[in-house]
């Protein structure tokens, strides 16, 4: 089983317009609501490829009922901390240039006694579990090292997956994680440097490596993705397709790589699988997550090489 653990859930409203007219009157062509949030997302897109997914974080109980009719519908488990208030709203404007404006909230205050109590709950969880994927931001009230006490709490022979930012990464990393997965921007970010070349990405990978991950998985947008452990290096192109929105695509790459981690595939199967899922990603609009049929049909188009 894949635990997956949403500390910051949100509902996505991704908004379509003519333009965006900063300042003016703008009018909505389409709307989407999306009961969301990345690890959420994770174990929706583990659910979709067959695998087994329960989901836990904190969960608003003004929100709760549409969360946990979207992830029963999609055959995911979960096991929730409720806490008062109701879940941050998330803004997606896509105008009629393709481009998107993302407005995120920071989430209700959550305190103490509720935090501990997902610390347990994960420690319980976790017992029955072969891979543990957190990721997103973090409500208020919450410190950058929460994730870093919910890796210690986390069995040592079960795999953590790491995808989060800035401060709450350098503490979370420094536990050892099994892997992590910036896109460029992040990765840039958390190494202090900017990339020109795969093979400066490489050694940006090593950095993270010697802070306690044990494989790099990096996105690089349309370009696909680098996958190392410090010695093998594999670069996959992604297929080209449709964009309706980016939104989601890294939590799909996650979703199919811990499959393959859990089945214990190897490290070229675990790139392909996650470019394929990350690209289907962005063939479908809004927050929509890939769905199978577009996953094997990329899948099929690409291939993994070997970096030197």
């Amino acid at each position: 089983m894949i635990l997956t653990v949403c500390p910051n859930p949100s509902i996505d409203c991704t908004v379509e317009l003519p333009s965006l007219n900063i300042g003016r009157m703008n009018r909505i062509e389409n709307k989407i609501l999306t009961y969301s949030g990345k690890a959420l997302n994770v174990a929706i897109g583990v659910s979709r490829l067959g695998g087994s997914s329960t989901a836990t974080g904190f969960m608003y109980s003004k929100d709760e009922g549409p969360f946990l009719h979207t992830l029963e519908k999609e055959g995911v488990q979960s096991d929730f901390v409720k806490t008062e208030g109701r879940v941050r709203m998330n803004y997606k404007i896509i105008d009629n240039r393709s481009m998107m404006t993302e407005i995120n909230d920071k989430g209700e205050f959550v305190y103490q006694d509720k935090q501990q109590e997902l610390i347990d709950k994960v420690e319980k969880l976790s017992k029955n579990a072969s891979i543990v994927v957190m990721s997103g931001s973090l409500p208020q009230g919450v410190d950058d090292d929460f994730y870093l006490k919910l890796c210690n709490v986390i069995p040592k022979n079960v795999k953590i997956i790491l995808d989060c930012e800035g401060e709450k990464f350098k503490k979370a990393i420094s536990a050892g994680v099994y892997l992590v997965k910036p896109n460029l921007s992040e990765f840039e970010a958390i190494t202090g440097r900017q990339y020109t070349s795969k093979s400066q990405m490489i050694d940006g990978a090593k950095k993270l490596i010697s802070m306690g991950a044990k494989h790099v998985l990096l996105s690089l947008g349309q370009s696909g993705a680098i996958l190392t452990n410090g010695s093998t290096h594999l670069y996959c192109r992604s297929a080209t397709v449709a964009v309706n929105s980016t939104v989601g695509a890294g939590d799909s790459m996650i979703a199919a790589a811990s499959l393959m981690i859990e089945r214990g595939e190897s490290l070229e199967q675990i790139l392909r699988s996650a470019v394929a899922a990350g690209t289907a990603s962005i063939t479908t609009p809004g927050t929509n997550l890939f769905y199978k049929d577009k996953y094997q049909e990329i899948y099929d188009k690409i291939y993994v090489e070997k970096m030197i």
